[in-house]
């Protein structure tokens, strides 16, 4: 078995009890409970492909019973999805439209919302129509490995009629919409008793009375298909495994960058995947006439592009006239594909970015590229699928997806098009972080703030449990390491991290530290040299490994220190903390002046009583009492008479981080401390 059918009538009932009392209502829930079951296999659902509905009736304003398709919304995702993000369409205005002859793609959106229930609804799926037009209560359409294998076979209706005889109805390609939904009914039409549909280069759809048949149908039709490929197991997406090429991804997404984005556009976050799997399958001899064929699905090609960076020679990563003739090669062939197509568009239409969305290393693995972490994990999933489904393809007839127009048609869709320009991206988007410390008070606060930007985030931190916690703060994406950040090969672990889980790295914020105290003369010297280890050497490690990286991508970056008031203005009993400080004060100056002409900026934060796991509680009240003040008085004793807190070293960390001609500096946060003044 390929996949397994999850259906659980107990969890089902639960569903129906829980959305409430009404029979739409109850359907509704069974049908998002089903369609969360299609979307947490990803053989069966990748990345916004694939869609499910519901037909309901339910009373209107006036009383009057009324039918209701619920659908897929824009934005959700099936693995997730709820109750909301199946909008609600009156469906007898939707039946109406079937008349027409022809309907554009902004006539057919708005159309849509004008019929929502809810004016508030995210827009219902481009497939609305085709759900709309069948008549079957529950509609499942996916857009599983198996049957893209199938749908891109140049024999696929033959072999069609061999697994499944006359009960699979077969659509020929058309652009989702309209026009694919009118065809796609009319078929079914001529064959009622059919119980599913084959969409050639596109995908799958199955109905039924209620919402198991329907997706029994789906699991049951996919593994016969499984079977007549011998497939016998999902796709293990995201492995990975150890490369001694590792910090060619760093180097690659910097190529990207300078020869195939604009100056100022967000560098490229990238993930790699490296199963032996795919290392197998990069290794195929069939792989240079199967690069430029497309991709698996039309649904793919807006996240993918339609082909990969493909570097087969592994000689050329220790090249970089090689690597950048590779990326130069995919702009350039990229451009004159959009040149090609745009001329015979209906509408005038504005090139995208001529970089490349996905690839094939040989003997690195494959990667996707995005703006972002959710946008590049969701792009190699879509890259480890498509590399599977070709290789497969091609001992079975071989992969034959859609040709380069409807690719473009897809890809340059109006709908869109209409979006480029819309909104400004995050400032921190395709920004990777490593935060030190980030467990910590400082620390989260900084991760936070660097997040709510558009960043992605690497914690550093020595207690997992606690990595974890501060993970539940940010977003899904955003990952952790945990070490000893004393320990050896510790920072050029955690910088591995950042390349595996992003390409590279941006900003280093080398924030941990703790705050030992002791008079000098009573000090013990191991207390002192693990003071050192922790508050200057572990600081000068991990900005050491973070430059070779920055230097590697070679478009700048930044190296951010916490380093203290006590770096220049010492307290009595604090010199185990003060000296490592003042050391790092001077690592951050002497790594602005060797970095500068790399484009590194190296500037540090001096704060000084804040509220963390350095100034604890007993900390603050052992402070305050030497001084013969009150801990509120101590917190605040500053010019400024305010508590200074996490927060603010936070957006001191930022306002660093935007200064992009500022390097050597240090910037003090703490309420006003003249004796600690620099200048």
């Amino acid at each position: 078995m390929f996949v397994k059918n999850n259906y659980n009538r107990t969890d089902a009932n639960g569903w129906r009890r829980k959305a409430g009392s009404l029979v739409a209502d109850k359907d509704l829930g069974e049908r998002v409970y089903t369609s969360r079951l299609i979307g947490l296999v990803p053989d069966l659902i990748m990345h916004g492909g694939g869609n499910t509905s519901v037909k309901v009736t339910r009373k209107n304003i006036f009383g009057k019973d009324e039918e209701i398709l619920h659908v897929k919304g824009s934005g959700w995702n099936l693995d997730t999805i709820e109750a909301p993000g199946l909008p609600g369409v009156r469906l007898n205005p939707l039946r109406e439209f079937r008349k027409l002859k022809k309907m554009t793609d902004e006539d057919m959106v708005n159309i849509q919302r004008n019929n929502l229930i809810d004016s508030g609804s995210p827009n219902p799926s481009v497939e609305t129509l085709l759900h709309a037009f069948l008549p079957h209560k529950f509609v499942d359409h996916t857009h599983s490995t198996p049957f893209l294998i199938l749908a891109n076979l140049p024999h696929a209706k033959k072999i069609c009629n061999e697994i499944f005889g006359n009960s699979l109805a077969i659509v020929p390609y058309i652009m989702p919409g309209f026009k694919l939904a009118k065809k796609a009914v009319e078929i079914y039409e001529e064959n009622r008793s059919v119980k599913g549909m084959l969409l050639l280069n596109h995908g799958h759809f199955t109905f039924g009375k209620t919402a198991e048949e329907s997706y029994r149908r789906v699991i049951e039709q996919t593994n016969k298909v499984a079977t007549f490929f011998s497939l016998k197991k999902e796709l293990e997406l995201g492995k990975r495994l150890p490369t001694k090429n590792l910090y060619m991804v760093p180097k690659i997404r910097g190529l990207i960058a300078d020869i195939a984005l604009k100056e100022n556009d967000p560098m490229p976050i990238i993930d790699l995947r490296n199963s032996k799997q795919v290392l197998n399958f990069l290794n195929n001899k069939n792989l240079t006439k199967l690069e430029n064929r497309g991709m698996a699905s039309p649904d793919h090609v807006i996240r993918t592009k339609g082909s990969p960076l493909h570097i087969k020679n592994t000689a050329d990563y220790q090249n970089e006239k090689a690597l950048k003739k590779h990326i130069e090669g995919f702009s350039d062939r990229y451009i004159k594909y959009f040149n090609r197509q745009s001329k015979k568009a209906d509408e005038k239409k504005s090139i995208l970015t001529a970089d490349p969305k996905h690839g094939w290393l040989r003997s690195i693995g494959v990667i996707g590229v995005g703006k972002n972490a959710k946008e590049a994990s969701a792009t190699a999933d879509l890259a480890e699928q498509n590399l599977h489904i070709r290789i497969i393809s091609e001992k079975f007839g071989g992969f034959y997806p859609i040709k380069e127009k409807d690719m473009f048609d897809c890809e340059y869709w109006s709908l869109e098009q209409a979006k480029l320009g819309k909104g400004k991206p995050p400032a921190f988007e395709g920004k990777v972080v490593i935060i030190t410390g980030g467990a910590g008070t400082i620390g989260l606060e900084t991760a936070k703030a660097f997040s709510q930007l558009g960043a992605n985030i690497l914690l550093v931190d020595n207690n997992q449990k606690l990595l974890d916690i501060a993970l539940s703060k940010l977003t899904p994406w955003d990952k952790s390491f945990c070490c000893d950040i004393t320990d050896k090969n510790s920072a050029k672990k955690a910088l591995e991290a950042a390349i595996w889980n992003f390409g590279g790295l941006d900003i280093l914020v080398s924030n941990a530290g703790n705050a030992p105290s002791g008079y000098l003369l009573n000090l013990p010297n191991k207390k002192l040299r693990d003071s050192f280890e922790l508050n200057f050497f572990a600081h000068q490690s991990f900005s050491v490994e973070a430059a070779k990286i920055l230097e590697i991508q070679g478009r700048g970056g930044q190296i951010l220190f916490n380093i203290s008031k006590q770096a220049v203005n010492p307290g009595k009993g604090m010199g185990a903390y003060g000296m490592p400080k003042s050391t790092t004060m001077f690592l951050m100056r002497q790594l602005a002046l060797e970095l500068g002409s790399s484009g590194i900026r190296v500037n540090g934060i001096n704060a000084d009583r804040i509220r963390s796991g350095l100034l604890t509680s007993d900390f603050i009240k052992t402070r305050a009492r030497a001084r013969d003040i009150s801990v509120q008085k101590y917190m605040s004793g500053n010019l400024l008479e305010k508590e200074v807190e996490a927060r603010h070293v936070a957006d001191a960390f930022i306002a660093l981080a935007n200064l992009d001609r500022t390097t050597g500096h240090v910037l003090t946060v703490d309420g006003g401390n003249t004796a600690a003044e620099l200048r």
